[in-house]
C-alpha cells in the first residue's frame, strides 16, 4: 500500500472512531432526557422506574381528589379502566382538572408507590384526550375491561 493511500485510510478511521465515540457521548448524556409514559397497569406491574421522572396519566376515578385545607397538597387516584395509582401533587391544579377527566402527570413514584407529580396537565377541550392516556385506555379495554366511558367524561 503506498503511503498516500495509508494515510488517507487512518484518516478515515480516525473519523469514524471520533464520530462514534461522539454519538456514544450524545446517547450517554440524552439518556436521562428521556421521558417516557407509563400507564397506571404499568406502574402497578412494577415498570416504572423509581429512581427517574416519567410521564403517567389516565382518568380522574370518581371521588378521589382530596385536597389539603392548610396547603396546596392534593391527592388523586387515577386509573386505566384496569389499574388505579394514587399521585400527589403540590401546587395550582389546571383550570381544566376534575373527576372523571384524563390527565397526564409528570413526576417520580416513590417505593410505597406513590406517585409524586411535579406538574400536572389536563385536557384542553371536551373531545381531546392525551394519546398516551388514549392509548393506556385502548390497551385496558384489548385486555379485556371494557372502560366505562360514561364515568370517564364522555370519552
Amino acid at each position: 500500500m503506498n503511503p498516500a493511500r495509508k494515510q488517507r485510510l487512518i484518516l478515515i478511521l480516525l473519523a469514524v472512531g471520533l464520530f462514534t465515540v461522539s454519538v456514544i457521548l450524545l446517547l450517554i448524556a440524552n439518556r436521562n432526557q428521556v421521558n417516557l409514559f407509563y400507564s397506571p397497569t404499568d406502574i402497578v406491574e412494577g415498570e416504572a422506574p423509581l429512581d427517574r421522572s416519567f410521564r403517567a396519566g389516565g382518568v380522574v376515578v370518581h371521588d378521589s381528589v382530596w385536597r389539603d385545607t392548610d396547603t396546596l397538597a392534593v391527592t388523586f387516584t387515577v386509573s386505566d379502566n384496569l389499574s388505579e395509582v394514587t399521585m400527589t401533587y403540590t401546587g395550582i391544579l389546571p383550570d381544566l382538572f376534575k373527576e372523571g377527566q384524563g390527565v397526564v402527570a409528570t413526576g417520580t413514584l416513590n417505593e410505597n408507590g406513590i406517585f409524586q407529580a411535579s406538574e400536572v396537565l389536563a385536557r384542553h377541550d371536551e373531545n381531546y384526550m392525551p394519546p398516551e392516556v388514549a392509548r393506556a385506555l385502548e390497551e385496558a379495554r384489548r385486555r379485556g375491561q371494557t372502560p366505562d366511558y360514561n364515568n370517564a367524561g364522555g370519552y
